[in-house]
């Protein structure tokens, strides 16, 4: 039995919205859509965190 490793199809990247940590010793960031909370807090390092937008891979 073969499997064909052939190129794959590229994810297409939108801008999206997402929450960014604002401690600069933390990278911490998730989707705006994931977010149970009007204004969450890092699940890393519990600081405080800031919308903004980025280009990621789109998930359907």
């Amino acid at each position: 039995m073969s499997f064909s490793r052939g190129p794959k199809e590229p994810v297409p990247e939108v801008e999206t919205n997402v929450w960014s940590c604002t401690s600069d010793d933390c990278q911490g960031w998730m989707r705006e859509s994931y977010s149970f909370e009007q204004e969450p807090e890092c699940p890393l390092c519990k600081s405080s965190m800031e919308q903004e937008v980025r280009v990621l891979p789109e998930v359907k």
